[in-house]
């Protein structure tokens, strides 16, 4: 008797063999191949598409010779008919071994398929969602063994699908029997399986194949802006991106005034908390409007923030933030309904997951972070700096992690700057000003040109150019710097000392003017003296978190800083290492990592292994708490000036040399005193 015909699957290697006339989905199920189907086999949902190969395989040491697999069948013409197959592609759940064949499985077939990060480290997003869709065939209702409809779903789920523990809301009750009796017994489900959790829970049903989608929010919620990302949960393709400012920005700039307005005033933490869950729901009805998605087929939802932003979300008052020992209600993970926390704006029975957070002032947006970036699986000691109202601080390698939060407040995203706004078409991104003539030249967002090329008037005419966001702010004071327009301990100078009347009296103090568009109804953009020291404390606060943690580490220098943020991507590294945001590095191993806790966040609502990693990697991470360190306001004061007063900067010397101006009066030339404070006039 002849040996069974041998199967192999490429890209994965498997290979067995199989009876004659075993579907090439049941084979791949029994070896374990990466092989999707939401249909079970029924030839339905053509997510089991494969490409069979054929001629001499030495490598395989197999050759598949014509007839290896079953003829085209009636089920694979009606779909070719009516959706078309690529050309060489049959339905894995219809064509059945006849020889020895090789089998290839697409990407777009698999179901852990990866999914490339569009960020500087391109790192893959393996699929495997805890909300996912599977059809099944229930059996109709017999009067001799009465049963209801969702114990003959439970029944039909264990049989086709091998799943057990399966609950369902009072929605999705409401819609099973009309469900089902539309699609003839036949229905699409929507399953939710948290990680560490045994049951599964039922959170849609629809008649027949759904092919409407199933689709999640990666939500960062920072204390000035919310970003979020629309991604399928069937590939995990981001199929919007959008945000909006927090609207909590009304009760406190930074997390201690909002601290302080729930203490102040009784009531004050639920109006915080109405207010940034309106936003997230109106967020996530703006998010599919632009993904051009039903919103009600959302059905999970992954939020990252820091621990005051995850209690007034959670409508929990944040007092105890306030003050030592900074007590969290809850530090770990959770899983909720959506409608919990306000969001009823998505699918009825759409779930939460929050990230853990770590500490009582490193939060989940820390952890986002750690689970994006992995620097406890970093060769060379790495700083990741989150830059924000509240900056997340990590420094480690394979040895181990330490994490701290600094009090940055809001002006590196564009508030408490006199021309600040926010990231939008027509904000000042970059900026150079030549340090002979002292002339500005800068491009605006959605233009490509600089301001002094020619057609850029024209290229703006509709946007115009309407003021500075972040990454222009902090270009914008380092080039100020380089220039001899600004001295190292953040005085502008005057026209006179400076050589440029684009330095103005304003008062007491000098702004430096960038940009006048007054002829045509435009505004006057200036960086004035408050702007400069609204930065100082904002890139001092986060330096000296950085300081503290090599202080804890008992190093001086780190081998590689990565910039991340919602505008991480868009810092130039030699720029801030001119402000002195970050501790002296070789440029090329300053990175950035673009907004690494929304990639987090996405990573965590597109793989369920993930959250459980995340959750073991935070309870291993050291916190360090700035507010009780000793040695922070020393590193602070010091960090005043730009780029420090006292920690060398050798390897930025080798770049550029910053002038040795002073504009001050009484004050050392290298600003050791850090910044005088001035009366506005």
């Amino acid at each position: 008797m002849s040996e069974n015909p041998l199967v192999i699957f490429t890209p994965s290697g498997k290979r067995d063999r199989f009876p004659v006339g075993t579907p090439i989905l049941t084979a791949a199920r029994q070896l374990g191949v990466d092989l999707d189907s939401v249909c079970g086999g029924r030839g339905i949902c053509s997510k089991c598409q494969v490409a069979p190969s054929y001629g001499d395989f030495p490598k395989h040491g197999v050759t598949v010779r014509d007839g290896a697999l079953s003829e085209w069948n009636e089920v694979e013409a009606r779909y070719d008919r009516v959706r078309g197959l690529k050309e060489g592609r049959r339905l894995g759940c219809q064509a059945t071994v006849q020889g020895d064949i090789v089998v290839d499985v697409p990407p777009e077939s698999q179901v852990h398929r990866q999914v490339v990060r569009k960020a500087a480290s391109a790192k893959p997003i393996v699929m495997d969602p805890a909300t996912r869709l599977v059809l099944v065939e229930v059996q109709e209702p017999d009067m001799h063994e009465p049963s209801g409809d969702f114990e003959r779903l439970q029944a039909a789920l264990k049989e086709q699908w091998q799943i057990e523990g399966v609950t369902a809301p009072l929605s999705v009750l409401q819609k099973l029997q009309p469900a089902l009796r539309k699609g003839q017994w036949q229905v699409s489900v929507a399953l939710h399986h948290p990680a560490n959790a045994q049951d599964f829970r039922v959170l849609d049903v629809w008649p027949g194949l759904h092919e409407g989608g199933l689709y999640g929010l990666a939500i960062d919620l920072g204390s000035t802006t919310i970003a979020a990302h629309l991604c399928d949960l069937t590939d995990g393709r981001v199929l919007a991106s959008s945000g909006l400012m927090n609207p909590q920005i009304r009760f406190g700039e930074d997390l201690m005034s909002r601290v302080s307005y729930a203490m102040m005033n009784p009531g004050g933490d639920a109006e915080m908390t109405r207010a940034v869950q309106q936003a997230i729901a109106t967020l996530a009805t703006e998010i599919a409007a632009e993904g051009g998605i039903d919103p009600s087929l959302i059905f999970e939802t992954v939020i990252v923030c820091n621990p005051v932003m995850h209690h007034l979300l959670l409508g929990i008052n944040p007092v105890e933030l306030g003050q030592a020992p900074f007590a969290l209600a809850t530090s770990g993970s959770l899983t909720l309904p959506a409608r919990d926390i306000g969001l009823s704006t998505i699918a009825t029975a759409a779930q939460v997951y929050l990230l853990p957070c770590i500490a009582g002032h490193v939060g989940a947006d820390a952890a986002a972070v750690a689970l994006s970036e992995e620097p406890d699986k970093a060769e060379a000691l790495t700083l990741i700096v989150d830059v924000g109202t509240n900056a997340e601080i990590l420094l480690g390698d394979r040895s181990g992690v330490l994490a701290c939060s600094s009090p940055t407040g809001p002006a590196f995203e564009g508030a408490q700057i006199s021309a600040g706004q926010r990231a939008a078409p027509g904000a000042i991104e970059r900026i150079e000003i030549d340090p002979v003539t002292k002339e500005p030249r800068f491009r605006v967002i959605g233009c490509d040109l600089w301001s002094d090329d020619p057609g850029f008037a024209e290229a703006t005419k509709d946007t115009g150019v309407t003021g500075i966001c972040g990454s222009g702010i902090i270009e914008a004071v380092a080039e100020m710097r380089m220039a001899g327009l600004l001295d190292a301990s953040g005085l502008i100078g005057s026209a006179e000392a400076t050589g440029t009347a684009r330095c103005e009296p304003t008062g007491r103090t000098h702004a430096y003017l960038v940009h006048d568009a007054t002829d045509t109804g435009g505004p006057r953009i200036t960086v004035t003296q408050g702007d400069i020291r609204a930065i100082q404390l904002a890139k001092s606060a986060l330096y000296a978190g950085a300081r503290l943690l090599m202080d804890k580490r008992g190093v001086d220098k780190v081998d590689k800083v990565v910039l991340a943020g919602a505008f991480g991507a868009h810092i130039s590294p030699k720029h801030a290492m001119v402000l002195g945001m970050i501790p002296d590095a070789t440029l090329e191993n300053v990175t950035s990592a673009g907004n690494a806790a929304g990639h987090g966040a996405r990573i965590a609502l597109c793989n369920r292994e993930a959250r459980q990693r995340i959750e073991q990697t935070v309870r291993r991470i050291e916190k360090v708490e700035t507010a009780i360190e000793p040695r922070f306001q020393e590193h602070f004061v010091n960090a005043n000036a730009i780029p420090h007063a006292t920690d060398p900067f050798p390897e930025l010397a080798r770049v550029t040399t910053l002038p040795a101006v002073h504009f001050g009066q009484g004050a050392a030339p290298g600003g050791g005193g850090g910044p005088r404070r001035r009366r506005r006039g």
